[in-house]
């Protein structure tokens, strides 16, 4: 599996110039059927890099990436001895009966731009729109599954984005856990309205094969190139709908999971539908129904009110605390409910098994993270990572101490475990050798 695909440097544009109706709407019609083009002769198509070794057999088979936008107080994350020797920071204090199965990383980071707009950098490296992380692990391992990946959001989906496409493309999240629970474990009905859709998006794709053919003909040399990879691009659409109905046709998934009466959306109740969000991963990672997810915890204005008692600020003013030790407190009582859920999410991994009766956790790789090293000062820098389950060497914490790695050694490091024998991600080339 290649590494992260750069952008290579636009090509001048040629004379040629097409003719007819293909011209400059970018279309393609048939039947009354509509399908927009790519830009062509403009900024060439992503390419990626063979040239690394073959892959190896996979230790890990899973991997889950939860990113929180308003990050988290190192204080009170880190712990203050490196290695297996640490004492419990405050909020690992919550993951205590999981510290044998997580990795903490401080110092790490994607030597990316501050700002709240560059947090989107977190799965992605130093430059926004580069192939995340989790859709890399995706082309691997997502392909006999019927979502090569799903991506899930906590709370109001913000403008920040988290996954993105080899083709820099962000993919849309799914805030509502009811429309997640019948996407992964529809009735009988749902899945025949699901198997109608699909079929139309296929016969669509049939409706303009010709049309595109006769147009290949027709453009200049670098737009064949470009409209080659587009149509291929279709094709692995068409693979992903033919996926989706055999899964359809052949599952009959039952769960035991009963979804609130209502969907948590409200602002306020963002805490609640986070754990809902992690059950229900839990759910698709056992049923085998995809072997990739993302989860964004949002934050924006939200005042929570826990154990009965109401946060002086929203969510994203406690980040901003300036310093102010009453904000920090009740920051801490919010990122604490984060890991909380995260570390009822491991217990279930542990809990749940695979098809070969082994705990889930030993072959998911379940990463917390996120692009904000410091909110208060809008700082990307030493981003704080956890890293769990997956069979690495487990129980440290691991310090950056003298900035010769960065964030994506550590991403290295988890594609070689998922079996994707990759030199490099974006900046990165080493991984974390005493780590695996």
């Amino acid at each position: 599996m290649p590494g992260p695909s750069h952008r290579s440097p636009k090509r001048q544009p040629q004379p040629h110039r097409t003719q007819g109706r293909y011209g400059r709407r970018n279309l393609l019609k048939g039947a009354g059927l509509t399908v927009a083009l790519p830009c062509l002769e403009s900024t060439q198509p992503l390419v990626a890099d063979d040239s690394h070794p073959p892959d190896q057999s996979p230790v890990a088979k899973r991997l889950v990436c939860i990113g929180s936008y308003l990050g988290l107080h190192r204080p009170a994350f880190y712990p203050q001895q490196t290695g297996a020797d640490y004492n419990t920071s405050p909020l690992l204090s919550q993951l205590a009966t999981n510290r044998d199965n997580f990795t903490v990383f401080s110092g790490f980071d994607h030597q990316a731009a501050n700002g709240h707009k560059n947090w989107d950098n977190y799965l992605c490296g130093k430059t926004i729109g580069d192939v995340s992380l989790d859709q890399i692990a995706a082309q691997k391992i997502g392909s006999s599954t019927r979502f090569d990946s799903i991506q899930l959001c906590a709370g109001d989906i913000p403008p920040q984005r988290m996954i993105f496409t080899d083709a820099g493309v962000p993919l849309p999240m799914i805030n509502r856990p009811s429309v997640l629970y019948q996407k992964l474990f529809a009735t009988a009905d749902s899945r025949g309205r699901s198997e109608y859709l699909l079929r139309s998006g296929r016969s669509a794709l049939d409706v303009v094969s010709e049309d595109a053919k006769r147009l290949q003909k027709q453009v200049s040399h670098a737009d064949r190139h470009k409209l080659s990879e587009y149509f291929s691009s279709l094709r692995d659409l068409e693979d992903r709908m033919s996926r989706q109905l055999k899964h359809l046709a052949t599952s009959d998934v039952q769960v035991d999971y009963e979804l609130p009466a209502y969907d948590p959306v409200a602002p306020t109740l963002m805490l609640e539908c986070e754990q809902i969000m992690f059950d229900l991963m839990a759910l698709a990672l056992q049923t085998d129904s995809t072997r990739v997810a993302t989860l964004f915890i949002a934050g924006l204005g939200q005042v929570f009110t826990l154990d009965g008692k109401t946060m002086r600020a929203g969510y994203h003013a406690l980040s901003h605390h300036g310093n102010d030790p009453d904000l920090i407190r009740d920051l801490i009582r919010v990122e604490t409910e984060h890991m909380r859920c995260l570390n009822r999410f491991l217990d279930q991994l542990k809990q749940k098994t695979d098809t070969e009766g082994r705990p889930l956790l030993d072959s998911t790789i379940v990463m917390f993270g996120t692009g904000m090293g410091d909110a208060s000062r809008h700082s990307n820098r030493d981003l704080p990572t956890l890293v769990a389950g997956g069979g690495f060497q487990h129980g440290k914490h691991i310090k950056n101490s003298d900035k010769s790695h960065l964030l994506g050694d550590v991403f290295i490091s988890i594609l070689r475990q998922l079996g994707l024998e990759t030199s490099s991600f974006s900046n990165a080339t080493r991984g974390i050798d005493q780590w695996a």
